[in-house]
Order: structure tokens, then sequence, then C-alpha cells
């Protein structure tokens, strides 16, 4: 017997990630991740919003008429957001102010939409909670890791900046790749976000295509055939 919860989790983290493979919520993406902070940043508050969300719709789907479902979906999905901006504004105020209008924005990412849509609303609450939280870890790696590449080419530095999250006492998390590093501006601009997306998205379908070739090629034997006279 197949373990859906396993099915969920290859989905949310490799074979149907959101923005390697669905393309989406890449306004945000490429938008804030210029340092692996701002990254985890938003990475976080997308899957609290993909967690509770997709908890919420899926237990009330079956009281959601099918006429006001989108409606029903992008209030509940505004709902947590708000409470999420103000909650970031209050306890992460200079991170909020970086972060800017692409929190409120989380409410249009079509990932979370789509999530509330596709799965949220078809099935029970313990999958479409792992679902959520799968999708935007997915989500929330890329922009980690698309980060942490821009940082180092643009800065130098991996973790600059960690006190807006973490508070006064990990202003000494940065740490300095490149000494004397003068920059490259481009990292950091949006180009540099396409161009970085791009090459992880080509790493990503790189591999895919090995693991495919692997598995369909055929199975070749060093034994001696003996054929019969």
């Amino acid at each position: 017997m197949t373990n859906p919860y396993r099915a969920i989790i290859q989905d949310g983290l490799w074979k149907n990630n959101p923005a390697l493979v669905q393309l989406l919520g890449l306004c945000p993406l490429l938008a804030v991740s210029n340092t692996v902070i701002n990254g985890l940043g938003l990475g976080l508050a997308t899957i609290l919003t993909l967690v509770a969300s997709n908890g919420i719709i899926s237990a009330c789907r079956q009281y959601i008429p099918d006429e006001a479902r989108l409606p029903v979906f992008v209030m509940v999905i505004a709902a947590i957001v708000t409470a999420i901006e103000l909650s970031m504004n209050a306890w992460f105020h200079e991170l909020y102010l970086i972060l800017g209008i692409f929190i409120p924005l989380i409410v249009t990412n079509c990932a979370i939409t789509g999530r509330a849509e596709a799965f949220a609303a078809r099935n029970p609450i313990g999958p479409s909670i792992v679902d959520g939280f799968m999708m935007g870890l997915g989500f929330a790696l890329v922009l980690v890791l698309l980060g942490a590449g821009r940082e180092i080419l643009g800065q130098g530095t991996l973790f600059s900046q960690a006190h807006l999250m973490f508070g006064e006492a990990a202003r000494g998390f940065t740490i300095i790749i490149i000494d004397d590093y003068r920059g490259f501006l481009m990292a950091i601009l949006p180009p540099g976000a396409f161009i970085g997306l791009g090459l992880i998205v080509a790493l990503k379908n790189i591999i895919d295509a090995r693991q495919t070739s692997k598995v369909s090629s055929p199975v070749t034997s060093s034994d001696p055939v003996i054929s019969s006279s």
C-alpha cells in the first residue's frame, strides 16, 4: 500500500514545485530574493499562508457552494495574509519594511489559490495541511537558494542582516565569503534574479532528464549467451 503523504512531499519539494515546475509566484520570488534573510522571511510567510488556508478551506469545503468557491478562497487567504502582515509589522518591523508590498501581494499568488482549488477543496484536513506545508517549503527553499546565490555574487556575504529576523544577537551571523569584494551589481538587480532562477530550473531539468534516462535505459547483461543448435 502506497503512502499518500510521500507523493505529497515529493510533489511539493521536487516534482510539482511551485517555483521550478509550475512557475507561479515569480514576481515576489524574483523581487525579494537578493539576500538569504529576505528570501527566508517571505518564504516563511508563504508557508504559513499555505498551511492555514489549506487547512481552513479543507475544513469548510463541504459548506462552500461551487458558484462562490473562488471568492471564498480569496477572502480566506486575504484574512490570513492580513494577520501575517500585521504580525510582521509588530515583531519584524525592519524586515517588514524591506519586503514591503510583496507581503500583501501573497494574496494574489497563484500558487496559493491553485492549491486551495486543486487540493484543499477536494481532500481531508490532514493531507491538505501537509500539502500546504510542502508546497510552501518547496517555494521557500527556492527563495533561500536563489537569495544565497545572489547575495554571494552581489555582496560576497551570506546571512547579511540576519538581525532583522533573529534579533540583535544575530548581528554576528554574517559570513564573509570574499574579503574586500566590490560586488557584482547585476546579481542583485532583477536581471540577476531571472538568470539565477533560469539556471536553477535548468539544473532541475537536467537532473530529471538523467533520472528518466537511467530508468528507461535497458539493462544489459555481461553473461554469455548460449545458443542451442
